[in-house]
């Protein structure tokens, strides 16, 4: 990545979602050394949310190459094969306000957003099994899978490594309340 500012290049804010960092021992990242392995990348005022993976920051460049770049970096510093997805401030925004479990009186803390790397096939999307959690339910917009799992994540079957499978797409998932603070600290 290189420097943030170009001469007649506008910064954009950026949220990068990292799979797989600190959980369950496995991954582990300090956050201090995120942002700074951002910020040698020429990323502006990058800050972190949480340890899981969330870095906030600003950069000229395109989202291609930022998610190169840091995938690469991440793995020649840190030592670790990391996939990374990039969503900008208004696609944020668009997400906040897609979610169909958002406005049909679905508890929040039972909502989750799945990011998906590429837009999945349409063929694939079509093969989701729509009863594999049931009572959990999805629903697949773009590049992102809403999820309500009104018995926690934690015992859903939608889970990153089916939706990979299944729709050949790198993903990571997201509470709906971190989606929503990530939202919040890319506007401010």
């Amino acid at each position: 990545m290189p420097r943030a500012k170009r001469a007649g290049g506008s910064q954009k804010t950026y949220v990068a979602l990292l799979r797989g960092i600190n959980l369950g021992g496995h991954n582990k990242v300090s956050m201090p050394d995120l942002r700074a392995l951002f910020g040698s990348l020429g990323a502006e005022d990058a800050a972190t949310y949480l340890r899981s993976g969330n870095v906030i920051f600003k950069s000229a460049d395109g989202p291609g190459k930022l998610t190169e770049a840091i995938e690469k970096r991440i793995r020649r510093d840190l030592g670790l094969s990391v996939t990374v997805l990039l969503r900008t401030r208004p696609q944020l925004a668009k997400i906040l306000a897609g979610n169909p479990f958002a406005n049909d009186g679905k508890q929040s803390t039972k909502l989750h957003v799945t990011f998906l790397a590429t837009r999945p096939d349409r063929a694939c999307v079509r093969e989701l099994d729509p009863e594999r959690g049931e009572p959990d339910e999805f629903r697949v917009v773009g590049r992102e899978i809403y999820l309500h799992c009104p018995n926690g994540y934690g015992r859903s079957k939608l889970t990153n490594a089916y939706f990979e499978k299944e729709l050949g797409v790198a993903a990571t998932t997201r509470n709906w309340r971190t989606v929503t603070k990530l939202a919040e600290l890319a506007s401010a």
